[in-house]
């Protein structure tokens, strides 16, 4: 029998996207407050959390493989408790409790502050599912991080859900429509993850560009108001963002680009594809000429900006002029990385009614995309060697005496240095370019 003081032991696992690492710390939290840890393996669990991302191609088959390997640890701990959040628990909840008889629990991304009453149903010997979609606000109920400190960077949740209702995609579905959090809640949960020892924030987004939430005296923020303002916390020296559309990028946002120094120079800007037929069947809503203009104005306003995309390429209906014109959209315009795929279809989205592209002429394309991108990831990445850079050190490096961390425009830095500079930004002159980082020396 459990000792009384003992705490329960939480295993979670994410996939996908960045919004879902947010959403695991919130729900690990929300679950300690009921009394349990974190552990870093799942057979040292009571509870093992997947939350899931409905993104990548054959999210449902991965859960579900998944949960077959947690069959026999299951059978060896009758009394652990599993549970599925995440996009694909909202798309599939009552086929995963039909599925799969060892799950607990199934719950939304929208109704996880919900976690702790679902969790009493299971105590009860109860299975719970909840997939709705709320009208309150789940960020008001969560309950606040008793940890004192974490590392110098952190993701803020700040809008979620889409309008767009790209043909490929299943967020709107998924997550829901475009909601944006308080401007105020925002500014505190900043503050306090400043006092924690957090130097660097990422706002999180379906479409990060597309906030517009309420501020303290009424009026509408933008994100760029919220960005300035949140530039005015001390303590907190780095703002990014991500993901953006470009429908959204409006002029004050391209400007704060230019004028708030706290806000980094690297901009992820998904365009999918160069091809003006491709962009109209995925109901994109914009042109590839209007993105490249759109581009030489960030661009003017931040001449030194690293820009980051997503390409789809496979399509249906996709001609090889199509994949070509991507081709020479990537060419001018000019990317320090980029995340292609190769299209897989959605059920429920339009597109995926549409006959397919070829499959191995869709895998040709892919590789050739990846190359052009990867060659123009390695010229970015030579062009810093001989510039310094500020580095924010996050973690030690895998040689001993090294620490590695982040430049101002993403690129992964390691110079030899002492670990009392975890946290801290240092300027570093780049000394070497490799694969998929940069060899630097501290100044100084």
């Amino acid at each position: 029998m459990r000792a009384m003081t003992e705490a329960k032991k939480l295993y979670v696992k994410t996939y996908g996207c960045q919004m879902n690492v947010y959403d695991s710390e919130r729900m690990a939290e929300t679950l300690g407050a009921q009394g349990y840890v974190q552990v870093d393996t799942p057979e040292a669990a009571d509870m093992i959390l997947l939350n899931t991302c409905h993104i990548r191609e054959k999210a449902a088959e991965k859960l579900y493989s998944d949960l077959g390997r947690l069959k026999p640890l299951h059978e060896e701990k009758p009394d652990l408790k599993i549970g599925v959040a995440g996009c694909v628990a909202q798309a599939e909840g009552e086929e995963i409790m039909r599925r799969m008889p060892i799950v607990d629990l199934v719950v939304g991304p929208q109704t996880y502050h919900r976690l702790p009453r679902m969790m009493e149903a299971v105590d009860r010997g109860e299975r719970a599912l909840d997939t709705e979609f709320p009208e309150e606000d789940k960020f008001a109920h969560l309950p606040k991080d008793r940890r004192t400190r974490r590392g110098p960077t952190a993701f803020l949740t700040v809008q979620e859900g889409c309008d767009k209702f790209c043909s490929f995609c299943v967020v709107p579905y998924t997550r829901g429509a475009e909601v944006s959090r308080p401007a105020p809640r925002l500014l505190g949960e900043a503050r306090e993850l400043v006092a924690r020892g957090v130097r660097e924030i990422t706002l999180l987004g379906q479409n990060v560009n597309a906030y517009h939430g309420a501020g303290a005296e009424g009026s509408e923020w933008g994100l760029a108001r919220l960005v300035r303002e949140l530039a005015r916390i001390e303590g907190l020296d780095r703002i990014r963002y991500t993901t953006s559309h470009p429908n959204d990028m409006e002029d004050d946002l391209i400007a704060a680009h230019g004028e708030c120094d706290k806000l980094m120079p690297y901009l992820h800007l998904p365009v999918q594809s160069g091809s003006d037929r491709i962009l109209k069947a995925m109901n994109r809503k914009h042109t590839a000429e209007s993105y490249i203009r759109l581009i030489e104005r960030i661009r003017a306003a931040r001449p030194d900006l690293v820009l980051s995309g997503d390409f789809i390429v496979g399509f249906p209906g996709e001609t090889e002029a199509d994949f070509e014109a991507t081709l020479d959209l990537v060419r001018q315009v000019g990317y320090g990385s980029a995340y292609t795929f190769k299209y897989s279809a959605r059920p429920g989205t339009p597109a995926a009614e549409r006959a397919p592209v070829d499959a191995a002429e869709a895998d040709d394309r892919l590789q050739r995309l990846q190359a052009l991108i990867t060659e123009q990831q390695r010229a970015t990445q030579n062009a810093m060697v001989g510039r310094r850079v500020q580095v924010l050190f996050e973690k030690p490096g895998r040689m001993e005496g090294q620490i590695t961390g982040k430049s101002e425009y993403l690129h992964a830095v390691h110079v030899e240095g002492p670990e009392s500079l975890l946290g801290q930004i240092a300027a570093v002159d780049i000394l070497a370019s490799g694969p998929n980082s940069l060899a630097g020396r501290l100044v100084g």
